[in-house]
């Protein structure tokens, strides 16, 4: 609830805090019409695979909707609860999985839906692309509503319910044209990452795949192990994320899960290796990263630790690159002994992972594709520093102009 604009000339006092006098405040059963949808017998063959779009809450996700991935057929709809929306209606997953509950999304198409679906057919004197906005924006607030069952779900009832602060048609209009500059900004940043990350994606498989000229060897020849005890105190306690490199313990699991004697685990410097060996999603085999962020860490005696050994011949920074591409997996899946997924942790001995082979380019060929692949991460990092600053202005206008703290100029 904003007090930014308590008692300024020209603004009222509401139960959702100061908003201008010309505004109201309405809930959502006042401006619009809630309905949901309905799933066809899965058995019958008879109802699925038609013409008809059938939208279920995996495809909501603060957008619009102009596919569908499932479609069911006249019968199916007639012989179930599902209904035909017209494209405009904004629809909210009232259940799902993860964070899919409060989510909005527009439907640009004429489609059915599922029962976890509510669909909104919203009354012509407020913007659809307004209310839209404001749903998005109060997401964290509309999850909250849930009801408290053994489930938290929403239902029709409680999404009549929710509080609108509803300025007046022009400036609904207005501001949904505003946020909708940003959003086209967004959207191009993001197909722009995408490409981009197709393209690093190209780059590492055509300048890592192995060429003539390119020695065999095992990793005990470019590696050696490190099994430095935390014999000085550190208790900087790291974990490795698949997709995050080295995070703190405490920021990842938000707690501690070592114990509290740390001198039993390992400590690593700066530039030197690991290899976690749980297995997450898109990383079968396990990860291996690169201490970059701390000078040094305390890792567990579960993780692989190596370090280079001799730079001179070989480059670390080369080898992120490789081992972030996943190259070992063929030769870990070979080492992984049957029956040591248990607890998600793979059966790989430190005997069977430095005796892998790897083939690699002399020391001047590892630079040269190292400097070509860094060139290429830093251009997707600044634009995925862009998208991170295009997001966080929209939230900060989104904060202000519908408070009522920043008002547009109408046209």
């Amino acid at each position: 609830m904003s007090n930014q604009n308590a008692h300024k000339p020209g603004y009222k006092h509401t139960p959702l805090g100061w908003i201008p006098e010309e505004w109201e405040v309405k809930e959502v059963g006042e401006i619009a019409k809630i309905s949901s949808g309905g799933t066809p017998d899965r058995k019958n063959t008879g109802y699925w695979n038609g013409s008809i779009p059938w939208i279920s809450t995996s495809l909501i996700d603060f957008n619009t909707i102009t596919k569908a991935d499932q479609f069911i057929t006249e019968a199916g709809l007639k012989a179930s609860s599902a209904k035909m929306f017209e494209p405009g209606t904004i629809l909210m997953a009232m259940y799902g999985q993860g964070k899919t509950r409060g989510k909005v999304a527009k439907l640009g198409i004429r489609a059915s839906t599922n029962q976890a679906c509510a669909a909104l057919i919203v009354d012509k004197t407020v913007n659809v692309d307004f209310l839209f906005q404001n749903f998005l924006h109060n997401y964290n607030n509309i999850r909250k509503l849930s009801n408290t069952g053994s489930q938290e779900n929403l239902n029709g009832e409680l999404i009549k319910s929710i509080n609108i602060k509803l300025p007046t048609s022009l400036e609904q209009r207005q501001i949904a044209a505003i946020l909708s500059t940003w959003d086209e900004a967004i959207s191009k940043t993001q197909q722009l990452i995408t490409q981009l990350q197709q393209r690093n994606k190209g780059l590492l498989q055509a300048l890592l795949r192995p060429k003539t000229g390119w020695k065999e060897k095992k990793l005990s020849e470019i590696f050696e192990r490190v099994i430095r005890r935390n014999t000085v105190a550190n208790n900087n306690v790291v974990t490795i994320s698949a997709r995050r490199g080295f995070v703190k313990q405490n920021d990842f699991f938000k707690k501690i899960v070592a114990s509290d004697i740390l001198d039993n685990y390992f400590l690593i410097h700066k530039g030197e290796f690991s290899y976690n060996k749980s297995y997450s999603n898109g990383y079968d085999w396990g990860a291996i990263k690169r201490l970059n962020n701390f000078d040094e860490a305390v890792v567990t005696t579960l993780y692989i630790c190596f370090r280079i050994k001799n730079e001179n011949v070989h480059s670390g920074d080369f080898f992120e690159f490789f081992f972030d591409a996943c190259l070992l997996d063929r030769g870990l899946s070979k080492i992984a002994h049957e029956g040591g997924r248990a607890h998600g942790l793979l059966n790989v001995t430190p005997k069977d992972f430095f005796s892998l082979n790897v083939c690699v380019p002399n020391y001047n060929e590892q630079l040269r594709i190292f400097n070509i692949l860094s060139v290429a991460k830093s251009e997707l990092s600044l634009y995925e520093q862009k998208l991170a600053t295009l997001q966080r202005q929209k939230k900060g206008l989104m904060q202000k102009l519908f408070t009522g703290e920043v008002r547009v100029k109408l046209n």
